[in-house]
């Protein structure tokens, strides 16, 4: 076969979980299919590692993005004789004029199932382009069971137009020396009491209100205190949180990090107690099993695609309910035998799930896209 691949997302979505996504599953098919041929549309830099005897790399450039999904896209599928064009971030970008069979990932359809919970920009856009992305697609894929049956209540399509690739955890998240990552987490970031971990996304989705509250009223009765550690890059949603912070009296007790580079989470996550994420709603929930693949006992909510993920191997709570949040944190943090259980369990659960994985799952729908339709 001869695949395209819209590859932009790897560095305009860099540190989101499309980008995460596109940049894995493509290294992987890349390194492990030598039968098929790949042309990657590349934004920016760092395509190096991308060139390979099986791939074509074409650089698009900074500005007009229009003018190359409209226009260059699809001249240079017919001029390569692309038979599988392949558009990885929701579909952005889809140009139904061009003449091969289209495949688009669509991760979740948050916008339609929560769209208070995100931007009002966003929101429109993903309601009016989402329709015509499913109708121009010869295919689906998506990353959890749960998306697909979100898809197929949305969308009256054929449910075997839409194929499952689940994601994975980076290779870099992986149980390392815990006092060793204390030590560097004190001398670097002052953090020098046991924590809690959360990380991820301020939306409302994420639900870290409640998590706060829960927190509160834990600490108050562990036996030996706690700090709570929350990552990630906050901007409008800050000031309320640090606000419920002081009303609980916990300013001392919550720490917001803001933005850490990607490589240091692992160090994070290895160094933490446990780790809480009691989103409302997730297509996949990546935090979670990136903490399991540190052996870092999980916390996290027994709805969406998040028990598809962790199976038995978390403990689930109901996200609305902060005393059972409450009594979770609590039951962990004060049985060891509970803790080191969710930790070996996580772990093993965790090794069901690789790039690799992804990769020859998408594989596998390519092969079966293109013996139905070809």
């Amino acid at each position: 076969m001869n695949i395209a691949i819209d590859v932009r997302g790897i560095n305009l979505y860099r540190g989101t979980g499309i980008g995460t996504y596109t940049e894995n599953f493509v290294r992987e098919l890349l390194n492990t299919d030598n039968k098929n041929l790949y042309t990657l549309y590349w934004y920016g830099t760092g395509y190096n590692n991308f060139i390979k005897s099986n791939s074509k790399i074409n650089i698009v450039s900074k500005g007009s993005h229009s003018f190359f999904e409209k226009y260059y896209f699809p001249e240079n599928i017919i001029k390569n004789n692309i038979e599988i064009y392949h558009v990885p971030q929701n579909g952005i970008g889809l140009n139904p004029n061009i003449p091969c069979i289209k495949v688009c990932t669509v991760h979740d359809l948050i916008p339609y199932i929560m769209p208070e919970t995100v931007g009002k920009g966003y929101l429109l856009k993903f309601l009016k382009n989402m329709p015509f992305i499913i109708e121009n697609s010869d295919a689906i894929l998506t990353v959890s069971e749960y998306s697909k049956k979100d898809i197929l209540k949305y969308f009256p399509i054929d449910e075997n137009k839409i194929f499952v690739t689940p994601l994975a955890a980076n290779y870099n998240y992986k149980p390392l020396n815990k006092e060793n990552c204390k030590k560097f987490i004190y001398k670097n970031y002052e953090i020098d009491a046991p924590f809690i971990l959360y990380l991820g996304g301020f939306s409302k989705r994420k639900n870290i209100k409640n998590l706060i509250i829960s927190f509160s009223e834990a600490n108050k009765k562990l036996t030996q205190k706690h700090k709570l550690v929350i990552i990630g890059l906050c901007r409008d949603e800050l000031i309320n949180l640090k606000d419920l912070c002081r009303n609980l009296n916990i300013s001392n007790d919550v720490i917001f990090t803001g933005y850490i580079e990607e490589k240091l989470l692992p160090l994070f996550y290895n160094a933490a107690e446990i780790f809480v994420y009691p989103s409302l709603y997730e297509g996949f929930g990546l935090p979670v099993l990136e903490a399991m693949s540190c052996k870092t006992p999980v916390i996290t909510s027994n709805t969406s695609s998040i028990p598809e993920i962790t199976g038995n191997d978390a403990l689930l709570i109901n996200p609305l309910d902060t005393s059972e949040l409450r009594d979770s944190i609590l039951k962990v943090l004060e049985d060891n035998k509970l803790k080191q259980k969710l930790s070996i369990d996580g772990f093993n659960r965790s090794k069901r799930f690789s790039w690799k994985n992804t990769s020859n799952k998408t594989l596998e729908a390519y092969k079966n896209i293109y013996t139905n339709l070809i």
